[in-house]
C-alpha cells in the first residue's frame, strides 16, 4: 500500500491477472479484446481491473493489436490561429471516430518536422497529418509514403508526394485580391510573410511554401494582366518576431516608392503590421490599405475593420482527418474530397490612394463599399 505522497506503482497485466487468478496471457487477452477468452474469464478480469484501477499500456497495446487509435499531427507553428483552427476541425472529427490527436510543433524548421515523424512512427501512430515546413525537401515525407504508413497533407502541397492534400488555391484568391487593390488605384502593393530565404526576394526564386509561391503567383499575375510593373522590390519574407515585423513595415513605408497597400500573410504577421502602422502615426487606409490572409473574430473589432481572405480552415481540418480516418479503417473514397475555397471579405481597410490613378469606371468604386459584415 503506498502513503500519502509517494509516487503510485502502475497497476500491470500481472497484478490483474492475479488478482482475477487467471494466467498473465488470458488476463491479456480479456483486457486487449483479442483472441480466444471465455466469457467467465473476461468477466473476472475486467472486474478486477476495475478493482486494481488499470490502466492499459497504449504502446505495449498497440503491438499485439497493430494498431493504437492515436493520429499524429505535424504543423508549423501552433501559435498561429490558422493552425489552431485547423486543429479544432482534426481532434473533433477524430475523438468522434474514436481516435487520440498528438500534435507536435516544429517553429517551421525541417530539421524538426523529421524528427516529429520519427517520433510518432515510434509512437506507431496509425497515421499522420503533416503541414510540410518544406514543399520542396521532402523526403521523409516519401518514406513515410513509402512504408505503407497513411499521410494527408494539410495547408501545403509537397513536391513527389503522392498523398491526399487539403489546401485552398491560393493563387485564385490572390490574384482576385491584388486586382482589388489594384482597381482601387493601388500599384505599389507590399507583401510579408515569414517564409524563410537565404536571399532577399527575386522573381522565380524556389520557396519552400507552396502556399507562399502560389500567393505571389497570384500577385504577378495580376499586375501582369493588369499592364502594370509588379512591384517586386516590396515582397519583404523571412519576417520573424514582431520587432522585425515592425521594422520590415516601417520600411515599407518610408521613401518615394512607399508600399500604398500592404498584404499580410497570416494573423500574427497582421497584428505586428497594424501595430506598427499605428505608431509610425499613419491611419488605415486614408495612409496605406491593408488586407490580410484569414478571418478572426478581432479583425471585425478594429477601426476600421480589415478586409481578410477567409479560408475554411476548420473545414479544412475536419476534410485531412476524416480522410486519414479513412485510409487508417481501408475504406476507400465515396467521391472527391469537399471543395476548399477562400473569399476575399472587403471592409473598411482598403480605400484609394492619394493621387491614384483608378482602372475602374465610377460604378466599379461603388461596388468597392465595404461590406460590413
Amino acid at each position: 500500500m503506498s502513503t500519502d505522497g509517494s509516487r503510485r506503482r502502475d497497476v500491470t497485466v500481472a497484478d490483474v491477472a492475479k488478482a482475477a487468478k487467471v494466467s498473465k496471457a488470458q488476463a491479456a487477452r480479456a483486457l486487449g479484446n483479442y483472441g480466444a477468452v471465455s466469457d467467465d474469464v473476461r468477466e473476472r478480469v475486467l472486474a478486477a481491473a476495475e478493482e486494481l484501477d488499470y490502466r492499459p499500456n497504449e504502446l505495449a497495446r498497440s503491438m499485439n493489436t497493430g494498431k493504437s487509435n492515436t493520429i499524429g499531427v505535424v504543423v508549423g507553428d501552433i501559435e498561429n490561429p490558422h493552425f489552431g483552427l485547423a486543429m479544432r476541425g482534426i481532434t473533433d472529427t477524430a475523438k468522434k471516430s474514436g481516435y487520440n490527436v498528438i500534435l507536435i510543433n516544429t517553429d517551421e524548421e525541417r530539421a524538426a518536422e523529421v524528427d516529429a515523424v520519427r517520433v510518432l512512427l515510434d509512437k506507431r501512430v496509425d497515421g499522420l497529418i503533416v503541414a510540410p515546413a518544406s514543399s520542396v525537401e521532402t523526403s521523409h515525407l516519401q518514406q513515410v509514403r513509402e512504408s505503407g504508413r497513411p499521410l494527408v497533407l494539410l495547408d501545403r502541397a509537397a513536391a513527389g508526394v503522392d498523398v491526399e492534400t487539403f489546401a485552398v488555391d491560393m493563387g485564385s484568391i490572390s490574384y482576385e485580391s491584388t486586382q482589388h487593390l489594384i482597381e482601387a488605384g493601388h500599384r505599389r502593393i507590399a507583401f510579408v510573410s515569414t517564409v524563410r530565404t537565404d536571399a532577399p526576394y527575386v522573381p522565380g526564386m524556389t520557396l519552400d511554401s507552396s502556399q507562399i509561391s502560389d500567393r505571389l503567383d497570384g500577385i504577378r499575375r495580376a499586375f501582369d494582366d493588369a499592364g502594370l510593373p509588379h512591384p517586386a522590390d516590396l515582397i519583404r519574407l523571412n519576417a520573424g518576431d514582431a520587432d522585425s515585423i515592425m521594422r520590415i513595415t516601417q520600411d515599407l513605408l518610408s521613401g518615394p516608392g512607399a508600399a500604398t497597400a500592404i498584404i499580410a500573410s497570416d494573423g500574427l504577421i497582421a497584428l505586428s503590421v497594424v501595430e506598427a502602422i499605428q505608431e509610425s502615426g499613419r491611419s488605415i487606409p486614408d495612409d496605406v490599405s491593408f488586407l490580410m490572409y484569414d478571418d478572426f473574430a478581432w479583425t471585425r473589432l478594429t477601426t476600421p475593420p480589415l478586409t481578410v481572405i477567409a479560408q475554411p480552415v476548420y473545414d479544412m481540418g475536419i476534410a485531412a482527418a476524416s480522410a486519414l480516418i479513412r485510409q487508417i479503417e481501408g475504406r476507400k473514397a465515396a467521391g472527391p474530397g469537399p471543395e476548399l475555397v477562400a473569399t476575399l471579405i472587403q471592409r473598411g481597410s482598403v480605400g484609394v490612394p492619394r493621387d491614384a490613378e483608378v482602372l475602374v469606371p465610377a460604378a466599379g468604386i461603388a461596388g468597392m463599399l465595404p461590406d460590413r459584415r
